[in-house]
């Protein structure tokens, strides 16, 4: 029976952190599902064996132990032993001269890792156990997936295609009033499970990217708005856009340069009462008169000379 390499199954290297055996586990995970290979006979072997790796490397205490296996187990190999005569150092601190030596039976190896029932040669052939044993349920791992969405998406929720190199495909709802950091779930879409367990889930990270028109605080949406000097001064009216609709907004003469106007209503919905919005915050900013003709800016001297000449008064 040949010693089974974890490290070289999942594609790490030895030293490799929690964190790359997580990311390499998940990768092949979805790259053999079943699901998506059912043309490919071998998919499904290959699938159980990066489980059983990653069950053993991402638990701190049996990758200790299974590296203590690992380099026992090969040097044993090279001098001709049998996995029945395979020996197990009794003390991890004892010194070379004063370790004791037993020989591990199936019930003590399922104590250490935790694998009773599982279907592999390299555990069942090492202890003789039977390969009908059903293997022991475990959930599959959540997984994350990072979307980017417009503000106008975002406003209106959509479904989205995901789509994976190994070919697999997700249609993703995302409901209206999401926002950057916004975790969408999409349940039993995650890592399989192993054995009867369930898969996990898996969580949409949402990304809102700029919009060059509005700009977005919470629910509420704050724009800007140009009048002319003359709506500023004399009142009028002006075009404001929203997302989903267009309104008039009513200009008191006289409004200084800067002033917000609150329009209700029209800012993003609330994504936990989808019927609820914040709003609209538009601030209105004059726009002055450029290349003005002789004739405009005499007149534009003329109002200067009378508002000093009454302020003088």
């Amino acid at each position: 029976m040949d010693y089974k390499d974890y490290y070289t199954i999942l594609g790490v290297d030895r030293k490799a952190a929690e964190k790359e055996i997580k990311k390499a586990y998940r990768k092949l995970a979805r790259k053999y599902h079943p699901d998506v290979n059912a043309e490919d006979t071998t998919a499904k072997a290959k699938f159980i064996e990066i489980n059983e790796a990653h069950e053993v490397l991402s638990d701190p205490e049996k990758r200790k132990q299974y590296d203590r296996l690992g380099s026992q187990w090969q040097q044993h190999q090279r001098t001709g032993g049998r996995p029945e005569d395979f020996n197990w150092p009794k003390d991890e601190s004892s010194s070379a001269r004063n370790q004791a030596y037993r020989t591990v039976n199936p019930e003590d190896f399922a104590e250490l890792f935790g694998t009773e029932g599982r279907n592999s040669d390299f555990f069942e052939n090492l202890f003789g156990r039977a390969s009908q044993q059903q293997p022991r349920s475990r959930q599959g791992s959540d997984l994350e997936h990072a979307v980017e969405l417009t503000l106008n998406e975002a406003f209106h929720g959509m479904k989205r295609l995901l789509a994976w190199e190994d070919g697999r495909k997700i249609h993703a709802k995302i409901p209206p009033g999401v926002k950057t950091g916004s975790r969408v779930r999409l349940k039993g879409q995650g890592s399989p499970g192993i054995g009867d367990g369930q898969p996990g889930d898996l969580y949409l990270i949402i990304n809102i990217l700029p919009d060059d028109r509005l700009h977005r605080d919470h629910n509420d949406l704050n724009t800007r708005v140009q009048a002319d000097l003359f709506t500023m001064l004399l009142g009028g009216k002006l075009t404001v856009s929203g997302i989903d609709r267009t309104v008039t907004l009513d200009i008191p003469a006289k409004t200084r340069n800067g002033r917000i106007f609150r329009l209700k209503g029209m800012g993003m919905p609330k994504i936990e009462h989808p019927t609820d919005f914040g709003d609209l915050y538009a601030t209105v900013e004059v726009v002055l008169p450029q290349n003005l003709t002789a004739g405009e800016t005499s007149l534009v001297e003329q109002w200067k000379n009378m508002h000093e000449t009454s302020s003088g008064s």
